[in-house]
């Protein structure tokens, strides 16, 4: 049985339908599609932006930290007609000794939470087998954004930073 692969966050790419987020082992890139929403708590915890108000996220949490439970880290386990499904693996430890919980969860959820605990990002090596490589995508895209940045140089516009790969 081959090894789940460790992934990083490499780039958030608006689409009209949603966000491509970009994961990679370095060699291969994959993609999934989130809604804004989610995407945007990515990108603030991907950049360590602390909302002036708890988000769902935030939220979710600090319930755990109150019950004493930490995310420990990410698998997204399985694919079925092009959705991803994930699992959040969660430590807690009490009086009574230590509990894994295995949670089932969207993989756009389980990436920001992990971003945002700083915890592995684990792809299924049946996943990421089945899973076609997008780096012709995310070069694309890429490309679109480099011009689309000359352009607003032309306007005065600064154009907006690139997202870095990010180690989780």
């Amino acid at each position: 049985m081959k090894p789940d692969v460790r992934v990083t966050l490499r780039a958030l790419v608006p689409t009209p339908r949603g966000v491509g987020v970009f994961l990679t082992d370095g060699q291969k890139v994959i993609v999934l599609f989130v809604d804004h929403f989610v995407a945007s708590a990515i990108a603030m915890f991907a950049n360590d932006v602390v909302p002036p108000r708890p988000l769902p996220h935030n939220l979710i949490v600090a319930i755990l930290a109150g019950l004493g439970a930490r995310v420990t880290k990410v698998v997204i386990n399985d694919l079925k007609d092009d959705t991803f499904y994930a699992r959040l693996y969660i430590v807690q430890e009490t009086e009574h000794g230590r509990n894994l919980i295995e949670v089932d969860a969207r993989p756009s959820d389980s990436i920001a939470l992990a971003l945002q605990q700083r915890c592995p990002i684990w792809v299924a090596a049946s996943v990421w087998e089945k899973t076609e490589d997008a780096s012709w995508a995310l070069k694309q895209a890429e490309e679109q954004a480099a011009e689309q940045g000359d352009e607003d140089e032309d306007d005065s516009t600064p154009p907006s930073p690139p997202t870095d790969d990010r180690t989780v």
